[in-house]
C-alpha cells in the first residue's frame, strides 16, 4: 500500500493532468470554424409545418 500511496497515486494524478492539459491545448491545431466563439444568432426553423399550433 505504501509503494501504491508514494509511487503509482502520484504518477496517475500527473498523467491525468498530462491529459488534460493536452485536451485543453488542442485548441489550437483544430481548424478555424471550431476554434473560434460560437456566434449568437436567432434560431431559424428548419420546417415550419412541424410546429404546434396552439
Amino acid at each position: 500500500m505504501n509503494i501504491f500511496r508514494q509511487y503509482i497515486a502520484p504518477a496517475l494524478i500527473v498523467v491525468v493532468f498530462l491529459l488534460a492539459l493536452l485536451a485543453t491545448s488542442a485548441r489550437i491545431f483544430l481548424p478555424e470554424g471550431l476554434s473560434s466563439p460560437v456566434s449568437i444568432e436567432a434560431p431559424t426553423p428548419s420546417n415550419p409545418s412541424s410546429s404546434p399550433t396552439s
